[in-house]
């Protein structure tokens, strides 16, 4: 496994993914400017906002409702799943569909459930049948231009929502974060490029860590819906085996599982903790206590720790360490990390 024979990577990486993650910081930016700058629609009396997405278009809208939780002004349901819930309802209630490539199965039948209820509704997305059924409603829409992979284009429905959230006056400005996270993205990127070489790279360093090894990834807060994105983009570019859990929940049942190890298993295992410098104390100390749980257990544990001051340049500056270091886990297994034919496989068998 050498990390380093960039040459290799190209003969892997069919689809040049590679090339997405580098440009992750500038389109966190082009996103956020066209977030901007697209047509507004008006809306009245909005009491609740049901945000209707699966896959990485659901973590874009909980990773925007995480990192605002404590300046939301209105009620906001995250709905992962067929139709919608009985008080999504009227007017009073907006349901924004997100999806990628506008034809997400799920999200379809949420719109379809939410022209029925007569609700508002704005979509995020660019095009499918998603963008046909709102042009023949006339229901506003934002549509974005990205032809690679809904993973590797995560920062426009997270950019969008943030953008319609700050323009109906729901959230704060948070045009000074958004500065910060653009230059943190930047500057963590000059360590996890593909031209460092795996000695001064941490991002290489962890992805070998993780070959062979079925990993866990633990955050708090808003690093929680981060957790989930490293599992997801494990799953994805490397084909290999992951999951999540999320403090606090986690101290009060997968805390257990240091009483009875298994010496076995424990040797193909890896725990991975998220830090940042905006978690709320007591979960920094219950992620501390967790892991120390664990390692006194035999348990393979690390922690990894977010760049910069605020809630969203630490959000991004390790939702961009995870993507390159599930990409490297996936060069160490010569799997490429756009080969998406078990899902499609999947999809077909639905019918």
């Amino acid at each position: 496994m050498n990390l380093d024979d960039l040459e290799h990577f190209k003969k892997i990486d069919k689809q040049n993914m590679l090339a997405e993650i580098d440009g992750m910081p500038n389109q966190l930016q082009q996103a956020w400017e066209l977030g901007l700058n697209q047509p507004l629609p008006h809306f009245k009396d909005i009491h609740h906002i049901v945000i209707a997405a699966m896959g990485d278009s659901a973590v874009a809208a909980e990773l925007v409702t995480a990192s605002v939780f404590s300046n939301l002004t209105l009620p906001v349901t995250l709905h992962r799943d067929y139709a919608l819930p009985a008080f999504a309802k009227e007017k009073n209630t907006l349901v924004i569909c997100i999806s990628h490539s506008g034809n997400t199965e799920e999200t379809l039948d949420a719109f379809d459930s939410a022209v029925k209820n007569n609700c508002n509704i704005f979509l995020i997305t660019t095009g499918g049948e998603l963008a046909k059924r709102a042009a023949e409603k006339n229901i506003p829409i934002w549509k974005f231009n990205h032809t690679g992979k809904a993973n590797a284009g995560l920062a426009y429905p997270f950019a969008f929502l943030f953008a319609l959230f700050f323009r109906l006056d729901i959230i704060p400005d948070p045009a000074q974060d958004m500065e910060e996270t653009f230059m943190m993205m930047k500057r963590s990127q000059q360590h996890f490029r593909a031209d460092v070489v795996a000695s001064h790279n941490p991002a290489k360093r962890y992805a070998g860590q993780l070959v062979g090894r079925w990993v866990t990834f633990v955050g708090a807060g808003t690093l929680a819906p981060i957790a989930r994105r490293w599992k997801m983009q494990i799953n994805q570019l490397a084909k290999a085996g992951a999951s999540f859990e999320s403090i606090p929940e986690a101290n009060h049942n997968a805390l257990s599982a240091t009483l009875n190890p298994n010496e076995t298993l424990n040797a193909h295992t890896m725990t991975l903790f998220l830090r940042a410098p905006s978690d709320h104390p007591r979960n920094r100390l219950r992620s501390d206590l967790m892991r120390q749980a664990f390692l006194l257990e035999g348990m393979n544990t690390d922690f990894v720790d977010a760049r910069g001051k605020s809630a969203l340049a630490n959000i991004w500056t390790l939702i961009l360490f995870g993507d390159y270091m599930a990409y490297y886990l996936a060069m160490a297994y010569g799997t490429d990390p756009s080969n998406e034919d078990t899902v499609v496989n999947f999809k077909r068998s639905l019918g």
